[in-house]
Formats: C-alpha cells, sequence, structure tokens
C-alpha cells in the first residue's frame, strides 16, 4: 500500500513538472518579434526612388523589407519642420533603428532619443554637428555615412570659376529650412569666394515658388554664375533647376549627376546611391548586433565630375581642354 501510493506520489509530482515546463517550451518556440526600421527622410515619398532603392540594396546583406524586417517610413515632403514630430513618433513606435538619411533628418532623429541606434547620410560632417563625437570613434547612439558634399563645396567653386573666369559675382543658393547645412555651405564658400576674389551673394529657396524669385535675383545682381548647395529639396528638383538655369542663361553646379543628366551644365560630389547603401549595410550590421559607438562614420572617397558639353555650348561657354581631361563623364 505505502509503495503503490510512492509510485502515485511520485507520478503526480512527474505530471506536475511536466506541466510546469509546458509554457516554458511553448515560449521558446514562439517566433521572435520582426525588427522595425524606421527611415527618417526630408524628401517626399515620391522623391529621388533610387535612393531607397540602393539603401534596401545595402540592407539585403541580412535583411530583406516584408520577410525578416519591417520599414515604417516618415517624409516630410519638404517641409523640414515636419522632422521633429515624425522623429517623435518613430521613437514612441519603439522602432528597432532608425535610418535618418539627410542632414536635417539626423539632426531630428539624434534631438528625439539617445538610446535608439541611428545611422545617418548626410552631406555635413557629422563631428561638426555634434552628432558623433569622431569619426572612428563615433560613441553614443549615432553612426553612418557622409558623402562630405559640404567639404567639397569650395571645390565646386573653383571649378565653376575655371569655367566662366571673367566673372566676379557668383551666387550661392541654400535651403534656409535647413540652417545648419546652408550655414556651414555658406561659411566655406565665403572663404573660398575672398581666397579667389569672387562676391558671394546667398539666395534663398525652400519651396518651388521660390525658384522664380531666385532667378530674377540672379540677373539683377548680374551673376556669372550659381553654386546650388547639396539639400535634399534641391536633389529632388535637379529637373526644375537645371531647366531654369538653361532658360536664364546662367552657368550652375550642383553635387549629383542627376543634375547634369537633367540638362545642368557641372556636377562635382560623391555619389548619393553609395551613400545610401553604405547606409543600408550599417542598419543590417546593427540588426545583426553591432552597436552604432564602434562602428565608425563612413565617408566618402570618390567624387565624380560631370560637365554636359551640350548645355556649355548652348550658354555660349567653351569648356578648357584641362577641365574636360579631369571629368569622369562628359554628355555630349
Amino acid at each position: 500500500m505505502q509503495f503503490d501510493q510512492l509510485k502515485r506520489r511520485d507520478f503526480i509530482s512527474l505530471l506536475g513538472g511536466a506541466a510546469a515546463a509546458w509554457p516554458l517550451v511553448a515560449r521558446a518556440r514562439q517566433p521572435q518579434p520582426m525588427p522595425v526600421i524606421g527611415v527618417l527622410n526630408s524628401r517626399a515619398s515620391g522623391d529621388a526612388p533610387q535612393l531607397l532603392a540602393a539603401f534596401r540594396q545595402g540592407l539585403n546583406t541580412g535583411f530583406v523589407e516584408g520577410q525578416n524586417v519591417r520599414i515604417e517610413y516618415r517624409f516630410a515632403g519638404n517641409e523640414n519642420e515636419r522632422l521633429p514630430a515624425l522623429a517623435a513618433d518613430l521613437v514612441h513606435r519603439q522602432v528597432t533603428v532608425i535610418a535618418a538619411t539627410t542632414t536635417a533628418a539626423a539632426l531630428a532623429a539624434r534631438a528625439a532619443t539617445t538610446t535608439i541606434p541611428i545611422v545617418v547620410e548626410l552631406a555635413a560632417n557629422p563631428v561638426q554637428l555634434d552628432l558623433v563625437a569622431s569619426l572612428n570613434r563615433p560613441g553614443g547612439n549615432v553612426t553612418g555615412v557622409t558623402h562630405l558634399n559640404t567639404e567639397v563645396a569650395p571645390k565646386r567653386l573653383e571649378l565653376l570659376h575655371e569655367l566662366v573666369p571673367t566673372t566676379s559675382t557668383i551666387a550661392h543658393l541654400v535651403n534656409p529650412t535647413n540652417p545648419a547645412l546652408a550655414e556651414i555651405n555658406t561659411r566655406t564658400l565665403q572663404t573660398a569666394a575672398r581666397a579667389l576674389g569672387l562676391r558671394l551673394h546667398v539666395l534663398n529657396a525652400s519651396t518651388e515658388r521660390d525658384f522664380d524669385a531666385v532667378f530674377a535675383r540672379l540677373i539683377e545682381l548680374r551673376a556669372g554664375g550659381l553654386v546650388i548647395g547639396p539639400d535634399a529639396f534641391f536633389t529632388a528638383r535637379c529637373e526644375q533647376l537645371a531647366a531654369l538655369a538653361v532658360r536664364h542663361a546662367v552657368p550652375a553646379v550642383y553635387e549629383n549627376r542627376e543634375f547634369v543628366a537633367a540638362g545642368g551644365l557641372m556636377s562635382y560630389g560623391g555619389k548619393l546611391t553609395d551613400a545610401y547603401r553604405l547606409a543600408g549595410v550599417y542598419v543590417a550590421r546593427i540588426l545583426k548586433g553591432e552597436k552604432p559607438g564602434d562602428l565608425p562614420v563612413q565617408q566618402a572617397t570618390k567624387v565624380e565630375l560631370i560637365i554636359n558639353l551640350r548645355t556649355a555650348r548652348a550658354l555660349g561657354l567653351d569648356v578648357p581642354p584641362t577641365l574636360l581631361a579631369r571629368a569622369e563623364e562628359v554628355i555630349e
């Protein structure tokens, strides 16, 4: 009798232990939640689709949207004042990582969180913007890619001056709703203009409605050229700016090839698609467990000079052979 009771007691204990273990096994078998990337961008959702395609290409070093990662897109529609609220929304949703793919977006994301990892893609030096402690050892929650199109801005001015050496007045177009980037660009160009003996006039545009006034002012100033500052809004309006520059016979230079392909005169800068792809690679690495503070900020090392010879002829410009020889591409 005692033996039967003992066996019964052991059997009940065994059942109780197994029952206690079942919830643990069930929990262990539950799939892990899909990580979420918050993409924060100054542009409108339909602007420059090739850039987001490049970002996804970089992300595909381990992650495919809709399969093992979800992406929440937040576009400011070229209204930078909306970025803080959009960044706060991503933080509220507790996304796994934020990809802030413009300078204004990077600043908004960093102001919104010091804990969620942030991968930035921007034109300026992130150390100057107080986003990271240093390029090699960012520290904190921010890392990313800079294509340094701000740092090569003086070279754009030099190239334009080489193409129109008789002019003494140059204009610089900036977006006033992106003040940090506009200020850095203006400061570096003012220094370069003084060294070349040029007068530099700063013009502002933050909407398409501003463009007509800008080109009217260029004619009033008798400006011999226009340096368009790197900005997401201007990148999204490359075709319009190129057409206006040709229509008003203003030699203009911008940062990327798309401007020249659309009929603009000249571009000098890093490839934005490369920068977006590298940002996607960094997001993937963070999703795999690496910390942003340990990932050095990557710098674009290749810049391209692209010249539209057809546009130069339409403007009555003779492109020096030495300048043509330095171009990676000449569109005829």
